[in-house]
């Protein structure tokens, strides 16, 4: 019964789409989806009014062309709302919208606020499909915020604050990493500002003990929590934490959490939750993706018959990956990357100060372990780029910092007018830096996907960008196979990449690089490239890349560039357990390198380069909670009309090209 229910309305939600599609065709061919699945009454079932399924189809542009056709009663006019000012007419309280049109000062929606918080705001689960940075985190507060002051009026006074008690959440919002969850804590406050809801955020990297003292001194009506964070304090009973009323719960970026690995984590957050049967609740789940193992996720969350799935990128739109300028510089070995770093920012920062039509140099550079952002970072702060008076700001963010060190280089990255952040891949997605005009990627990428979401960090928003790629000559067939179908040009314009260490004399231009970044490694602790160079022997190297090319590239780094007598070594157990025992160029032993880094060290200029250093930001896993295997398994019918419904609009899009550009 169930199964033929959801077909039944999903061939009546395509008929209402070609109607309306014939009705306003050039308004809405290219514009986002909205589609719904509500379970009718018995006696409803005989006679379905076509306009309201068409209606459920909303754009912007469809529905402004639609309402004209419509009374003012009609609820075309109330899905005209674009404004928040407007969001009266659909019974927002007014100290909610105050805290967004006087202490924000917003005044028109985004487009993915306008396709979210309509349908929300009606109370139906939703499904939607969104990109970072296009306001989708005040699209789920607006409607998270009412939904509570409907069910208790109490909570929109302020004097509310005093009666407020962790024992009673009402709204649990759920974000794939610390940072991206204290951002979402920080817009929450502002909204609720005027009203009585207390706003409270869990994160692993910070003390637990000071964070549940908090939050049982001034209680919490809305929780922002990591996954693993939040698993922990639920189901430890001494936290006093727990949500009997609930009304909402929001998943954002889910197809991150479950890149992570965070699917049993949720899985058992839900099941601590009370059943939607006796305590019912909104879930609104947000994605910028809706692969498989999204689409059974959100089976298991969402009231199948009764969401809406809204579909937030325009299916024309070109995406960022395929129109930023992006570069491929092929390098001899490890010891070129820093050298054509110098020289490519070098460049861009002249550029800028001689082209007014140039943006500013502000760049992010990847690295895919910790261990090798915590070394490019002290290495390039003791050079001229560091310096305080003629380079740039220099944060890193990586996993090994303290949570407010994390919150305070971003946030000052954020703020920066030029500056270059070094960072492990927890910034590649939901971050929002604004204003990046570089993305330099060193080394392979772990797929095409982290490529891509890398790339996506620059060219936000309209404004230019520029994408490097930058690998040794023995990464390029490898990229080839993990990087299929990318608009990726090989530059051979950057002189740094051919130099040999050690094989001729380089030409004045270029033996100042190689010069300022081999002094620089003087001054780093031997500790950190130890670190980098167990790390990178730590990674998969692919079936065009061997382990004994990347243990080659190393040594030829460590010995020729930093002017080591001998590569680090790796344990006995190190070595046998990765399977590198028995690969030439290994050196299996102990070494005892005098511990001088800091793993705290963060933002800013550093006093080697003539400025200060901070110790300040980054970020890394989200927290110390295992959270086993992904979500769910296959449909294996492929008969599944939930599925059909969520993935038939975009599914085609992911598919990968074939080859390689370069």
């Amino acid at each position: 019964m169930f199964k033929s229910s959801l077909q039944r309305h999903a061939r009546l939600g395509n008929l209402a789409r070609r109607q309306l599609s014939t009705l306003v065709s050039q308004q809405i061919r290219s514009r986002p989806v909205v589609a719904s699945c509500q379970r009718l009454a018995q006696s409803e079932r005989q006679v379905v009014p076509l306009r309201q399924i068409a209606l459920r189809l909303y754009s912007q542009q469809s529905a402004t062309a639609y309402s004209s056709t419509q009374t003012d009663d009609s609820p075309a006019s109330i899905y005209n709302v674009t404004r928040f000012e407007d969001l009266t007419k659909l019974g927002v309280d007014e100290r909610i919208i105050r805290a967004i049109t006087v202490d924000m000062k917003y005044d028109t929606m985004t487009e993915v606020q306008s396709l979210t918080i309509n349908p929300a705001l009606k109370g139906v689960d939703l499904v939607a499909q969104a990109k970072t940075g296009t306001g989708k985190t005040l699209g789920f507060l607006v409607p998270v915020f009412q939904r509570l002051i409907a069910a208790d009026p109490s909570l929109a006074s302020p004097q509310h604050r005093m009666r407020a008690s962790s024992g009673d959440i009402r709204a649990i919002i759920l974000s794939p990493t610390r940072e991206l969850a204290e951002q979402i804590g920080v817009e929450a406050r502002k909204l609720a500002r005027h009203t009585g809801i207390v706003v409270q955020t869990a994160v692993g990297g910070t003390r637990k003990r000071e964070a549940m003292q908090k939050m049982r001194r001034e209680g919490c009506d809305v929780l922002v929590a990591t996954p693993g964070r939040l698993h922990d304090i639920m189901t430890d009973p001494s936290t006093g934490v727990a949500a009997p009323k609930i009304q909402s719960f929001v998943l954002d970026e889910a197809d991150r959490m479950l890149d992570v690995g965070f699917a049993d984590a949720i899985r058992d957050i839900i099941d601590l939750l009370p059943p939607i049967k006796e305590v019912d609740r909104q879930t609104l789940l947000y994605s910028a993706t809706i692969p498989r193992d999204v689409v059974h996720l959100a089976k298991s969350m969402v009231k199948t018959d009764n969401f809406d799935f809204v579909q937030t990128i325009n299916p024309d739109e070109t995406p960022t990956h395929a129109r930023v300028p992006q570069h491929l510089v092929a390098t001899k070995g490890f010891e070129n990357w820093f050298p054509v770093l110098m020289e490519l920012a070098e460049q861009a920062i002249q550029r800028s100060k001689q082209d007014p039509d140039a943006p500013p140099f502000k760049a992010i550079v990847f690295f895919s372990n910790t261990a090798t952002v915590q070394f490019a970072n002290r290495v390039f702060k003791s050079t001229s780029l560091g310096n305080r008076m003629n380079g740039v700001p220099i944060f890193d963010i990586h996993s090994k910092l303290s949570q407010d060190a994390r919150t305070r280089n971003a946030d000052a990255f954020r703020r920066a007018r030029t500056g270059i952040l070094i960072s492990s891949d927890v910034t590649a997605r939901g971050m929002d830096f604004p204003n990046v005009s570089h993305v330099f990627q060193l080394g392979l990428p772990p797929d095409r996907d982290q490529y891509i979401h890398r790339v996506g960090r620059t060219g936000r928003a309209g404004k230019s960008g520029e994408g490097w790629l930058i690998l040794t000559e023995d990464e390029i067939r490898e990229a080839r196979y993990r990087l299929p179908g990318l608009p990726i040009k090989p530059n051979n314009t950057v002189k740094s990449a051919t130099h040999v260490v050690g094989q001729g004399t380089p030409s004045p231009e270029v033996a100042k690089y190689f010069d300022e970044i081999s002094q620089a490694y003087e001054r780093a602790p031997r500790d950190l490239f130890a670190a980098v160079y167990s790390a990178m022997l730590g990674q998969k190297f692919g079936r065009n890349l061997n382990a004994e090319d990347v243990v080659r590239l190393l040594n030829e780094w460590c010995l020729n560039a930093l002017g080591w007598e001998q590569q680090p070594a790796l344990s006995p157990t190190q070595a046998r357990n990765r399977g590198l025992d028995r690969v030439p160029g290994i050196r299996i032993g102990f070494d005892t390198y005098e511990r001088q880094s800091d793993d705290r060290r963060g933002g800013g200029f550093d006093r080697r380069g003539g400025g200060f250093d901070r110790r300040g930001g980054g970020f890394g896993r989200n927290d110390n909670f295992n959270p086993g295997p992904k979500y769910g398994s296959r449909d294996r019918r492929g008969n599944d009309p939930f599925s059909r419904r969520i993935t038939s609009d975009f599914e085609s899009r992911g598919r990968q090209p074939a080859r390689a550009s370069f």
